[in-house]
């Protein structure tokens, strides 16, 4: 059953890989904000011998704060065009574009991949060890390491939890209070897979379109919040 917990031990690693995601958003905000021609003052160095910033050098700087280390590497800077859609909206301060945004999601709903053999649910079980776990993609982490889906950091899984995130909804009673019907299955798969697709610039992360999450995690996931039996679904 979920456990009642005052701090997760992975909480730091877990901390650290949200912060390296955050890493194209801090980047298009420096952009942003080179393009408005400030001045810029280096330490030791006096106003009369500033340079005015631009984007390029901006992200010259951003992009020599970083170092590969392990399996992160620093392909992880880069953006697709989502997230510079979604990072130049921040950045401005202005909502994306409707047009944009339909097309951002468009694009993303294409690259959902639904279970070869018809199967969304797994084991609810090892799903909730994988909703519990912040394990996996970063720099102290090895290849071959199993990533765990880290929802409760974002999410409240269950009344029993004491230890949680808010960013996201409450994924208590996730099934009883949707229903179990096949529209609710596929779009939870939908969602789990690549969020992006239903919110163009949600932060919730795309485990399957990334590969963060295999297939049978993810059905494993499902089945935590679909499986009736589930503790998440129990009042």
């Amino acid at each position: 059953m979920i456990r009642h917990r005052t701090a997760h031990p992975r909480r730091a690693t877990a901390i650290a890989s949200v912060l390296a995601a955050a890493a194209p958003t801090a980047l298009a905000a420096l952009a942003a904000l080179g393009s408005t021609g400030l001045p810029a003052v280096a330490a030791g160095v006096g106003p009369a011998a500033a340079q005015a910033v631009t984007p390029d050098t901006v992200k010259g700087v951003f992009l020599d704060s970083f170092r590969a280390k392990g399996i992160a590497n620093l392909g992880r800077v880069g953006q697709d065009e989502t997230n510079a859609a979604c990072t130049s909206a921040d950045a401005t301060r202005k909502d994306l574009p409707e047009a944009v945004r339909a097309r951002v999601e468009a694009e993303n709903m294409k690259t959902i991949v639904h279970p070869a053999d018809g199967k969304y649910l797994g084991d609810w079980k090892a799903g909730e060890v994988l909703a519990q776990s912040g394990r996996g993609s970063t720099w102290t982490d090895k290849a071959s390491d199993v990533n765990g889906g880290n929802c409760y950091n974002c999410h409240q899984i269950s009344k029993q939890e004491i230890s949680y995130g808010n960013l996201g909804p409450s994924l208590y009673q996730y099934g009883k209070l949707r229903g179990y019907d096949a529209d609710t299955v596929k779009y939870t798969w939908g969602k789990i897979y690549n969020a992006k697709a239903y919110n163009a610039c949600t932060n919730m992360p795309r485990f399957g379109h990334f590969g963060i999450l295999s297939e049978s995690q993810i059905k494993d996931i499902m089945a935590l919040l679909l499986d009736p039996n589930s503790p998440v679904n129990q009042d």
